[in-house]
């Protein structure tokens, strides 16, 4: 492969271990400047940055985040919310009289944040810095919201940590993707059969059996305690976009 951006995109993987070396300011100003490039919706840039330096901080949400200890030694912290609020209030204070927001504006800020946070991840892989996505963000919800003070109709959508990987996760195999052809479908969605489920899943359970394998990461995965904190803490926040009335 030549092309050196495409390159990168495949070998990029997620880094949780990193060197004591702390990333230079121009470098974090060229990731946050590669970041508010994304595409977004009109050009509205649906969310909102907030880099996390107090190092209390970053313990409680390295808590709250399902415990992972590894958060609080990421030397950038960016957690990217679904913001609602900026462009609700300019309409209001300049007499536009806009209709709440509602869940529709929500996904598309949720768009909006995770196509600029992919934007920061790629830029800080091509310099040399690995990152991790902590989609745990939005587990325990209401305390999120609360140790980040964020207002009515802005959402936690996704903590990003930054550091320089150490040799042991440079070393460390990236996770084997599933085929294209059971990603890829053309002009309607394809359902896959029982049988290329399971072909498209084999290769990620090594030595066990497919059985076991599939029940073993159902329980730690999908019907796990927090992913069930994270529906409920999300069901609750949605509420207050209500009927978009």
């Amino acid at each position: 492969m030549n092309n050196e951006v495409t390159k990168q995109l495949i070998e990029r993987k997620s880094v949780r271990v990193f060197t004591d070396r702390e990333i230079p300011e121009e470098t974090v100003g060229e990731i946050l400047r590669c970041s508010v490039e994304a595409p977004t919706a009109g050009n509205q840039q649906l969310y909102s940055i907030i880099r996390v330096k107090d190092p209390e901080l970053k313990v409680k949400l390295s808590e709250v985040c399902d415990h992972q200890p590894f958060i609080a030694e990421g030397k950038l912290i960016l957690v990217y919310c679904a913001d609602c609020l900026k462009w609700y209030e300019a309409f209001k204070e300049n007499g536009c009289e806009p209709r709440d927001p509602g869940v529709g504006d929500l996904l598309l800020a949720v768009d909006d944040a995770l196509i600029a946070a992919q934007n920061a991840v790629t830029a800080a892989w091509s310099l040399g810095i690995g990152s991790c996505y902590i989609g745990d963000i939005m587990e325990n919800c209401e305390k999120v919201r609360s140790l980040l003070k964020l207002p009515e109709y802005v959402f936690p959508a996704a903590l990003l940590v930054f550091g320089y990987p150490t040799e042991q996760q440079k070393e460390r195999i990236k996770p084997e993707r599933v085929d294209l052809k059971y990603i890829v479908s053309e002009d309607s969605y394809h359902r896959l059969t029982k049988e290329e489920s399971r072909q498209m899943f084999l290769k990620k359970c090594s030595e066990e059996t497919f059985d076991g394998w599939i029940n073993a990461f159902c329980k730690r995965k999908y019907n796990s305690d927090f992913s069930k904190e994270m529906q409920r803490s999300v069901n609750e926040y949605i509420k207050q976009y209500g009927d978009n009335k």
